[in-house]
């Protein structure tokens, strides 16, 4: 027997993915959010707050404005819990209903879906499509490929450009681009998050949900059996028939077959190119594409909708009703992430309320712990940095309590510009008389920095050289 040989590829190309377009209820509240987020992300830059940008992240100078708030680095704590809150959040709507964020929020679905309306309106739906990728280069191929190339690029530079609006004021970044005067690293940035978004919304869509987000590959471990997913109900289904092993309109159960006709439409709407037919899988990112197009088709046959529905898998396999299925939503899971994220929310909408319209930081001068002055008396030296919180000029006077007789050598008060922050050198001393009272080392004291009726009392300490 002659030798053979057997190439075997361990990696090849992806097959292009070419979605159906779809209509119906799940779509429509997919393309709301799309319009919304859109909205905000493209809107919030351009709105004004008194007389600056109301959201403006300024990392030169260290200041992060978010309307009526004015945050420095040290706020960093909100930004953490803002994050807690994002995954708890995450957490929980996953618990309930499987992956709604990714089929309705994740910026790279909503970015696909726009990408993909672009594509349809020059190349038409799917079938389309498929013919103008096979048919040989000509007039209206090459214009419709080249006017989505154009339209796809102008988006992903607009949204690059919207990204560096929030972090330099973007009526500042628009005459930069107008007068070509943009600087080095907001060129970089637009190109980069531009490029970005080219990339992913254009080519590589399904497969950044597949391969490279992490989501998708632990999201199992927030599901259990009364998670809501995108199911196909194979007790109805199944066996599956064609058009003509149906009958009339309507006999699908008389004639022995199920009420899936396999048309594959639920197939060729997925954006992630799966058959929901087969069960959950990772690739599912929960868009209910197939749940609208089923519906129509079931709508035609004159067959009860929800041959795929979202439902869970206790629901699936023990028959429950709605009501049945709703009551299993509140679960221990459900109720831990709930009671944790109205925990954190809570006690940062109660940080934000009580939250001091100034900050202050302490810091000793190292070179100089302590010395011997005039008279005996002793010098300690510090910095305080005190930040104004607010866009108005404010006005603080600084003390010193905490050990008998401490004396500020210099001015008490410091003047402060809208949103300034600025390190002051302060002298503090304490009388011999005093000093003799007390032994070597350090000893606490504190610093209360005030304007009108709010104070901030900071800790510190005073040395006594021995």
């Amino acid at each position: 027997m002659a030798d053979s040989e057997a190439v075997i590829r361990l990696y090849r190309s992806e097959d292009k993915i070419h979605p159906r377009a779809v209509d119906g209820f799940y779509a429509r509240w997919r393309w709301a959010i799309v319009a919304l987020t859109q909205l905000v992300f493209y809107g919030l830059p351009w709105l004004s707050w008194g007389s600056r940008q109301a959201v403006l992240f300024d990392l030169e100078a260290r200041r992060f404005y978010v309307f009526g708030l004015v945050l420095y680095p040290q706020d960093f704590v909100y930004l953490t819990a803002l994050l807690m809150i994002s995954a708890f959040a995450l957490f929980l709507f996953t618990a309930v209903a499987g992956r709604l964020w990714c089929g309705y929020a994740c910026p790279q679905t909503v970015y696909t879906e726009i990408f993909m309306r672009v594509e349809r309106w020059f190349e038409g739906d799917r079938n389309a499509r498929l013919r103008l990728d096979k048919a040989p280069w000509g007039w209206s191929k090459l214009w419709r490929k080249s006017g989505k190339q154009v339209v796809w690029i102008a988006l992903g530079l607009w949204t690059g450009f919207t990204f560096v609006g929030y972090f330099t004021p973007i009526h500042t970044l628009a005459a930069e681009v107008a007068g070509l005067a943009l600087g080095p690293w907001e060129s970089f940035w637009v190109l980069f998050y531009g490029f970005a978004t080219y990339g992913n919304a254009g080519y590589m869509r399904e497969q950044v949900c597949k391969y490279m987000c992490p989501y998708a590959r632990f999201q199992s471990a927030m599901f259990d059996r009364d998670t809501l997913i995108v199911s196909y109900d194979p007790l109805r289904g199944e066996p599956r028939g064609k058009n003509a092993q149906r009958g009339r309109k309507g006999e699908a159960r008389a004639s022995g077959v199920g009420d899936c006709i396999d048309c594959e439409l639920c197939v060729q709407v997925c954006p992630t190119g799966i058959d929901i037919r087969d069960g959950l899988q990772y690739e599912c990112i929960g868009c209910a594409a197939c749940i609208d197009v089923c519906n129509g088709v079931m709508d035609k046959m004159g067959t009860a909708r929800g041959l795929i529905r979202y439902d869970t898998e206790n629901g699936l396999e023990q028959r429950f009703s709605r009501a049945q299925r709703w009551r299993r939503v509140l679960r221990l899971r459900v109720l831990i992430y709930s009671a944790v994220l109205l925990m954190i929310g809570t006690a940062v909408l109660w940080s934000l309320a009580s939250r001091h319209s100034f900050r202050v930081d302490v810091v000793r001068d190292r070179a100089s712990l302590a010395r011997l002055v005039e008279d005996g008396w002793i010098e300690n030296v510090y910095r305080l940095q005190i930040m104004n919180a607010t866009e108005a000029p404010q006005h603080y006077r600084l003390e010193a309590e905490g050990l008998p007789g401490l004396k500020l050598s210099q001015a008490t008060t410091v003047d402060l510009g809208p949103a300034e922050a600025r390190w002051v050198a302060v002298a503090l001393r304490l009388p011999p008389e005093a000093a003799s009272q007390l032994k070597a080392g350090a000893h606490a004291m504190h610093w209360r920095i005030s304007r009108d009726d709010e104070a901030v009392v900071e800790k510190s300490t005073f040395v006594l050289p021995r």
